[in-house]
């Protein structure tokens, strides 16, 4: 489970993220929402402890990401597909992560297997395209086989085969019982992917539901969206 309470984070004047309070349980796909500048990054970032509150916390099942002794085996995350070494090939570039949490080239192996990638493997990673470079960075969160995975828009550059298989994979790990928090912009792949859906306008908590709820209340999970992201501009602006 991921529980974040009262988290805040300033920059000078800017308040990126503004005393933020949710949980994302296990055994759901959670969508996580927001336009441009909502803190949506920020707040993964936060989490990962790759940067620090200004106050409050975000704790992985009741720790924080620093506490983590081996945080593969608790914790995967994809932020950043580009965020690699083109020089090496997709499997060393996943033996270097692994062996900094005491993983084995057999585990290596049957991520990329997971992926996609096994046929590229040796190949080097400059030479992969967007979609690829998603799939190796889906791998490396696999690694340790963890209970929390996060991912930041992971279908970009996918094609729709791709999509689909992101969707799929991102369920079937929910399935098994993990908690799976998903950033996308992508409203009607979301209404497909995600059980629940948390949005952010502002830095701030707008909705925290399930898509069931929501498009209860509204045409679409875009018309949802729309709407009350929509309602935290004009917060913000009275505030």
């Amino acid at each position: 489970m991921i529980e974040l309470q009262h988290l805040t984070k300033r920059y000078d004047a800017t308040v990126a993220v503004d005393d933020l309070s949710f949980k994302v349980e296990p055994g759901h796909v959670t969508g996580f929402l927001g336009p441009n500048g909502a803190g949506k990054s920020t707040t993964l970032r936060l989490i990962l402890g790759l940067d620090a509150p200004t106050s409050g916390q975000a704790l992985v099942d009741g720790r924080r990401y620093a506490s983590l002794r081996k945080p593969m085996f608790e914790v995967g995350a994809l932020l950043d597909a580009s965020a690699v070494h083109g020089g090496r090939s997709a499997f060393n570039h996943l033996l270097c992560l692994a062996a900094t949490n005491g993983i084995g080239a057999t585990r290596v192996a049957e991520v990329l297997e997971l992926v996609g990638l096994a046929s590229v493997a040796r190949k080097r990673v400059a030479g992969f395209s967007l979609g690829m470079k998603q799939r190796l960075g889906i791998a490396a969160a696999l690694l340790g086989d963890p209970g929390v995975l996060l991912f930041d828009e992971p279908v970009n550059g996918l094609d729709p085969d791709g999509v689909r298989w992101i969707r799929d994979l991102m369920r079937s790990l929910a399935a098994e019982g993990r908690t799976v928090l998903l950033s996308s912009h992508l409203m009607s792949e979301m209404a497909l992917t995600a059980e629940r859906i948390v949005i952010l306008g502002r830095g701030r908590l707008v909705a925290h539901s399930t898509v069931n709820e929501l498009t209860a209340r509204y045409p679409s999970l875009e018309d949802a969206y729309m709407a009350l992201t929509a309602s935290s501009v004009q917060f913000g602006a009275a505030r």
